[in-house]
C-alpha cells in the first residue's frame, strides 16, 4: 500500500503542475502581446511567437511620426493620467469621509444609509452611464475631461465598506482622549486618524486610480472628441478599423505595454500597504 507521504508528495505534486499549467495559460496572452509590441511586422497575423527581428519603432512612433496628429498617443495619455489623478483625489476623500463618518458616528439612518450604500455598490458602475450622461449633459460636462473625472468619482462613497472596517480596528479611546482635550472631530480626523490610516488610504488610493486608468466604456461615452481621448478609446481604433489593423496592431501592443507600466511600478513600490490596508479592512465590518 501506498505510505502517506507518498501520498502527500503526489498529491502536492499534482497541484503543483496544475498550477504551472495555469500560470502558462494566464502569462501567454501577456508574453504574446509584449513580445509583438517589439515585433518589426506591424500586422495583426505573425507565424511565430518569437519576433524574427526586434525594434523600438512601435513605441517611438507612439510619440512620432506622420500620424501623430491624426492619433496622438502622447496627448491621450496625458488626459488619461489627469483624469485618473483628479479622479483618486476626489473618490479618496469621499470614501475616507464616509466611511470615517459611517465608523464612528450614530446617528438614526446610518445602518439604513450603510445597507443602501452596499446595495448600490453591487451593480457595475456603467449600468448607470447613460443616466450620468444626460445629467452632465444638461450641465455642458459631457465630452469634457472634467465631466469625466467627477463620472468616475461622485459615487465614491458607496464603496465604503473595507475603509470603515480598517477604521471600526482603530481603538476608539484615541477620539475620546482627544475629545477631553478639546479637539474637534475634524481635528481628530485629519490629525489623529489619517495618519494611522497609512495602509488603507494606500489601498484606496490604487483602487481609485486603476479604474479610470483602464476603463473604456465610461470613457467612450462621454468623450467624442479625438484630442480628449483617453488610451483606452483612443487606440481601440486602431484593432477595430480592419485599414488600421495591419499598419498599426504593433503599435497598439506597444501602446498597451506602456499604459500598464506605471500601475506594475504602483503595485511593486506600495504593495506592502495594499495587502495590509485590505486584510486590516477585512478584519471587521
Amino acid at each position: 500500500m501506498m505510505g502517506l507521504r507518498a501520498k502527500r508528495v503526489i498529491s502536492d505534486l499534482t497541484i503543483y503542475i496544475i498550477l504551472s499549467v495555469m500560470v502558462v495559460i494566464w502569462l501567454f496572452p501577456l508574453l504574446w502581446m509584449v513580445l509583438r509590441a517589439f515585433d518589426v511586422n506591424t500586422g495583426f497575423t505573425s507565424l511565430t511567437i518569437f519576433p524574427q527581428k526586434f525594434t523600438l519603432d512601435n513605441f517611438i512612433n507612439l510619440f512620432s511620426g506622420s500620424d501623430y496628429e491624426a492619433y496622438p498617443y502622447g496627448r491621450w495619455l496625458l488626459n488619461t493620467f489627469l483624469v485618473a489623478l483628479g479622479s483618486c483625489a476626489i473618490s479618496t476623500l469621499l470614501v475616507l469621509m464616509v466611511s470615517y463618518a459611517l465608523s464612528r458616528l450614530r446617528f438614526s439612518a446610518r445602518k439604513k444609509l450603510m445597507n443602501i450604500a452596499l446595495l448600490l455598490g453591487l451593480f457595475p458602475g456603467f449600468l448607470s452611464m447613460i443616466a450620468l450622461y444626460y445629467i452632465f449633459n444638461q450641465f455642458k460636462l459631457t465630452n469634457s475631461l472634467i465631466g469625466l473625472t467627477l463620472a468616475y468619482s461622485l459615487a465614491a462613497g458607496t464603496g465604503y465598506y473595507i475603509v470603515k472596517g480598517f477604521f471600526d480596528t482603530v481603538p476608539t479611546a484615541i477620539d475620546e482622549a482627544a475629545r477631553i482635550d478639546g479637539a474637534s472631530k475634524n481635528r481628530i480626523f485629519w490629525q489623529m486618524i489619517i495618519p494611522l490610516s497609512k495602509p488603507i488610504i494606500v489601498y484606496t488610493i490604487l483602487t481609485t486610480f486603476i479604474s479610470p486608468w483602464c476603463d473604456y466604456i465610461m470613457a467612450s461615452v462621454f468623450i467624442h472628441d479625438t484630442s480628449k481621448y483617453t488610451i483606452a478609446v483612443g487606440i481601440r481604433a486602431w484593432v477595430t478599423d480592419r485599414e488600421l489593423v495591419n499598419r498599426m496592431f504593433t503599435r497598439f501592443c506597444a501602446g498597451s505595454v506602456l499604459i500598464s507600466v506605471p500601475i506594475v511600478i504602483l503595485f511593486m513600490i506600495m504593495q506592502k500597504f495594499y495587502v495590509a490596508g485590505i486584510t486590516g479592512g477585512a478584519a471587521k465590518g
